[in-house]
């Protein structure tokens, strides 16, 4: 999945911006158990990435519950 640009994210309805970040999470839960029990990751800093992209994410979603 391709991380989000603050422009994409913003086009997109609190509903559409919920269902991501519950996808990211899932995703991002599955990275950390396997870099625990010792596999390997393809891409470690894809765990870094999520992480900025659903706090992306819940920034926006803030500003437009705001506004």
């Amino acid at each position: 999945m391709p991380i989000l640009r603050k422009s994409e994210i913003r086009k997109m309805s609190i509903n559409e911006i919920d269902k991501r970040i519950s996808e990211l999470r899932s995703e991002l839960i599955r990275l950390k158990t396997l870099s625990v029990s010792g596999g390997t990751l393809e891409n470690p800093a894809r765990i870094r990435e999520i992480r900025r992209t659903i706090a992306r994410l819940l920034t926006i979603k803030k500003e437009k519950m705001i506004s």
